[in-house]
Parts: structure tokens; C-alpha cells; sequence
């Protein structure tokens, strides 16, 4: 790890998104994964997240993906998060839940 010396407070915020999604419509796991692939991509390429599908690879209907943000303001982590949030509800009217840690560079160092 380069630059390890002391943190300064306030220098950092970490989010993580566990995003649990379910697919009514998906026949199969090849249209399962299609439409993962669509919302992977836009978490990414519009809004600049960090995206893994983190469980139920092999299940037809269902999708966990893990989300990471970070920003140097708890505020503005708070409603970048709630963005996200509106985005994923839009986008999953049949519903979305997810989970949210936010969390502190230093209390991740301490």
C-alpha cells in the first residue's frame, strides 16, 4: 500500500451497494445476464461505479451486484447513493432492495 501515514479526518468516504435485483421477465439465464449486463454497463459508464455481480450467478431470476463509491464528503456519498437508489427503482419497477454501509477511510483504517 503506497502513502500509508496518518489519514486526516474527514479525508475520505466509502460506500458499498448491495443491490439485490429480480428478473419476472427472464425466461432464462441468457436473458438474465443480458439485462445485467445493460445496468452493469450504465452503473459504470454513467455514473462512474465500481460494479460485481456478487451471487446468484446461476440463478435465472435473481442478482446480487455490489456497488462501490467514494467521494471526500459524507454528504455528498449520502446523495450520490440516493441517486443511485431513484435510478435502480425507475429501472426495476417490479422491485429493487439495497443495502447501503457507509462507512469512513479512517474508521476503516482504525
Amino acid at each position: 500500500m503506497v502513502g500509508r501515514g496518518p489519514t486526516p479526518a474527514g479525508a475520505g468516504f466509502v460506500a458499498v451497494l448491495l443491490v439485490h435485483l429480480h428478473f419476472p421477465e427472464a425466461a432464462s439465464l441468457k436473458g438474465k445476464r443480458r439485462e445485467l449486463q445493460s445496468v452493469k454497463a450504465q452503473l459504470r459508464t454513467r455514473m462512474g461505479l465500481s460494479v460485481a455481480e456478487v451471487d446468484h450467478q446461476d440463478t435465472w431470476q435473481r442478482a446480487t451486484l455490489a456497488v462501490a463509491m467514494v467521494s471526500g464528503s459524507a454528504g455528498r456519498l449520502q446523495s450520490d447513493a440516493d441517486r443511485v437508489c431513484r435510478w435502480l427503482d425507475a429501472r426495476f419497477p417490479q422491485g429493487v432492495h439495497v443495502d447501503r454501509l457507509l462507512t469512513s477511510v479512517a474508521d476503516l483504517e482504525g
